[in-house]
């Protein structure tokens, strides 16, 4: 039986993280890392069953390492506050514990199912949006130093079927503040990098999101909320692009 250990960041997260960590009972123990969360994140954790731990904000990738060198088993479940495994990813994941399997993989991919403002979503190109989240943290480790922090794996990677629900905005407003926060990571990175204002790609960049989200991804099979998705998405090419200026 392979033991497993799940992690979460958390910051502010009061109204979701109980629900998260109920939907975690098939794994050993459930760690939490929060970075200074200012309601009752950190109480209702430990009430719910969690091991809570208290860190300084230090970045995605070193945050959720952090997590793993303080769970008590070397299989990992890295999980968000805003997603949960679903029941066919659960039992799926329970199988594989059982039957022990340690060598044919070193780290598990699993597709992850979006409810967008109350609507599942299919298209888009958000579905599935395949992630890397369970792992071997003796052969895997997270990546990246702003946003987009990946799992950097030494050997090969499996797949789940299952699904990994994720509920990523609570509204509209929640949406263009979490575009805020990720346009000015997102346009350091590429500055860090080399990358230079350009007003083709700037002005290029959101309409060529818009039509590929929309209209080659099948956005518009997920009608106004594929039209939102799309929208946004544009939106965020275009603050992101304008914030390398800076």
């Amino acid at each position: 039986m392979i033991r497993l250990s799940a992690t979460i960041i958390t910051f502010d997260e009061e109204d979701r993280i109980a629900e998260t960590i109920a939907s975690l009972g098939f794994c050993d123990e459930v760690v939490v890392v929060d970075s200074g969360s200012g309601d009752g994140t950190v109480e209702i954790a430990g009430a719910a069953g969690a091991r809570v731990l208290e860190r300084p904000w230090a970045g995605y990738s070193d945050q959720k390492n952090f997590a793993a060198s303080r769970a008590a088993h070397d299989w990992i479940l890295s999980i968000d506050a805003d997603e949960r495994p679903g029941i066919d990813l659960a039992n799926e994941i329970r199988r594989w514990q059982r039957r022990g399997d340690t060598s044919s993989a070193a780290a598990y991919s699993m597709p992850r199912r979006v409810s967008y403002l109350g609507r599942w979503i299919r298209h888009s190109g958000w579905y599935p949006d395949r992630k890397v989240r369970l792992y071997d943290r003796t052969r895997a480790s997270w990546k990246g130093d702003y946003v987009h922090e990946t799992l950097s794996v030494d050997g090969p990677v499996g797949r789940l079927e299952g699904d990994l629900y994720h509920f990523p905005y609570r509204s509209l407003e929640e949406q263009r503040r979490a575009i805020d926060r990720y346009t000015a990571l997102a346009a350091a990175e590429l500055r860090d990098r080399g990358r230079r204002f350009n007003p083709f790609r700037a002005l290029l960049g959101p309409p060529l999101h818009f039509l590929k989200a929309f209209v080659l991804r099948a956005g518009f099979l997920d009608g106004l909320s594929g039209l939102r998705i799309a929208w946004m998405g544009a939106r965020y090419v275009w603050i992101r692009e304008l914030r390398i200026i800076r």
